[in-house]
């Protein structure tokens, strides 16, 4: 019951199954996401991908931790060896924290889009 009182504040990362397709470099392939902040109290995410027992998987992105202002949204591409792409199951954003602000208690969040193969 405690929790019903408690509003859930997050992040947001669309699509829910993104696809790969083929990039502009020859044996990688990448996908497009869009991550939108509903945390007043975050402005850092970073980017991850894992395979199915959440093993981390090597991957390349302009930029691993994004900043992002609360209420906006920024798009993000993630680019994979094509012989990973069989491996690669989950892309996550979890949000990062400023020391300066781990006075109180905190809860970090983490957003996982589940590839979609095929």
């Amino acid at each position: 019951m405690l929790w019903a009182c408690v509003p859930a504040y997050a992040h947001e990362m669309t699509p829910t199954y993104p696809r790969f397709e083929i990039s502009y470099v020859e044996g990688v392939v990448r996908t497009k996401l869009r991550l939108f902040n509903k945390r007043s109290d975050v402005q850092f995410y970073e980017i991850s991908v894992y395979d199915k027992d959440f093993n981390p998987v090597a991957f390349a992105t302009p930029r691993r931790v994004l900043q992002l202002p609360h209420l906006s949204s920024t798009q993000f591409e993630v680019f994979v060896r094509k012989e990973d792409l069989d491996r690669i199951v989950y892309i996550c954003t979890e949000s990062k924290l400023q020391k300066a602000e781990t006075v109180r208690t905190v809860i970090t969040s983490r957003i996982c889009s589940k590839i979609q193969n095929g």
